[in-house]
């Protein structure tokens, strides 16, 4: 199982322990093969070479050790326009909106059909969102963070978003897949090259079509999957201002038998003939099967591990779940999200759910729910945010924030 701990920059709300250095810092934590925790501390007054206008934003880049922060300064989403409701799924499977709703928490998702836009097209339109927020131009974006596990090239889609949003000088973009966890990966990777990298603008989108691998004849999966993206801009700040407390990251390649779509031969209409080659030469085409999971072993799994690295990035950041202002959980589904809640006592008006209108859209979901929570005024420039994904690796992590 492997395990990744969270640093974070010395300033943080003044709920914070006050014991901490006076220098500029960040720290690095860790927990070894022996269980100790060990911390790993790192300072300096060096800044980061300035990129000149005409050169690339990711060349001659120093990667040294300095004291910056990061934070979240822009949000968007997208989703397609096709609507599917708990009524049109019973016209498929036995199935009906009570019983659905009741069990999951959803009433209606949004499908990518073939009139619609492909997924890099609403991976664009969300990041689009996010860079008009925080008022940066698509030119001064220099990485792009694609967090899917459904992309529209075997090779990755991120390059593909970058030309959309007519990035000029070429900024490193890449895939991560690490599907419903894979928001948070993303964040936290795009803190890591910003405090370790010197980047200054990271755009991170959590978009996936998971309706393309969904057996839409078994009811059990069929009825908790949307498409959708969103996306955040990650900006370089001063260590005042970081926007990441701590964080928790977890993975458990075991627990992948419960939650999967692995590769399956192509059926042939004729075999090839080997003449007189190796024998299994040429191989088949594969293709990916449709989404296959064990419903109750996923859902102990994420009541069980999910408060756990929530309480543990809280620990980190020296806080308490009292100290939050929101839980955003990826939504997968309302009993999980209530469960997680209960654990660590939020109270109902402080989670943020827009699971109903959705679905589970994989690593879209916590970007989409804080998109809609920030242009609805809900959270506000300053509030500390409690967020967590967990899904398919079996993966799972929680960041605490804040917003702005």
């Amino acid at each position: 199982m492997a395990n990744t701990s969270g640093f974070f920059a010395t300033s943080l709300p003044s709920l914070r322990p006050r014991n901490l250095p006076l220098v500029p810092s960040f720290r690095s934590g860790f927990r070894s093969s022996d269980g100790i925790s060990k911390v790993i501390f790192c300072s300096s007054s060096i800044g980061t070479e300035k990129v000149s206008s005409g050169a690339s934003p990711s060349e001659s880049r120093l990667p040294r050790l300095v004291s910056r922060g990061c934070k979240l300064v822009g949000c968007g989403s997208a989703v397609p326009s096709l609507q599917i409701s708990n009524d049109d799924l019973a016209k498929l499977v036995d199935t009906n909106d009570e019983w659905i709703s009741v069990r999951t928490g959803i009433r209606n998702r949004r499908v990518i059909s073939g009139k619609d836009r492909s997924l890099t097209a609403l991976a664009a339109e969300a990041a689009r969102g996010a860079l008009q927020m925080a008022q940066v131009d698509p030119d001064d974006v220099d990485l792009i963070l694609m967090c899917t596990s459904t992309p529209e090239d075997l090779f990755g889609s991120a390059p593909q978003v970058q030309k959309a949003l007519g990035c000029k000088r070429n900024p490193l973009s890449y895939d991560i897949t690490a599907a419903c966890s894979g928001f948070l990966l993303g964040l936290v990777s795009a803190c890591s090259h910003i405090r370790g990298g010197g980047f200054s603008n990271v755009l991170v989108i959590g978009a996936d079509a998971l309706s393309r691998y969904v057996d839409w004849s078994d009811r059990a999966s069929c009825i908790l999957f949307g498409d959708a993206a969103g996306a955040v801009l990650v900006q370089a700040c001063d260590t005042e201002e970081d926007g990441l407390f701590g964080f928790d990251l977890h993975s458990d390649g075991d627990g992948q038998r419960h939650l999967n779509a692995g590769i399956k031969e192509k059926e042939m209409d004729q075999e090839l003939g080997s003449n007189g080659s190796v024998v299994g030469f040429p191989p088949r085409n594969v293709t990916y099967s449709c989404i296959q999971m064990n419903g109750k072993e996923v859902f102990r799994f994420a009541v069980r591990c999910v408060p756990q690295s929530i309480e543990a990035a809280l620990q980190k950041a020296g806080l308490n779940s009292s100290n939050i202002d929101w839980l955003l959980l990826h939504q997968a589904n309302q009993r999980i999200i209530d469960a997680v809640a209960s654990r660590l006592e939020v109270p109902s008006e402080r989670v943020i759910s827009n699971l109903a209108n959705y679905g589970n859209t994989s690593a879209a979901s916590i970007p989409l729910a804080l998109d809609e929570a920030v242009r609805s005024g809900k959270v506000k420039a300053g509030h500390t945010i409690a967020t967590s994904g967990f899904g398919a690796g079996l993966t799972w992590g929680s960041a605490i924030i804040r917003w702005g």
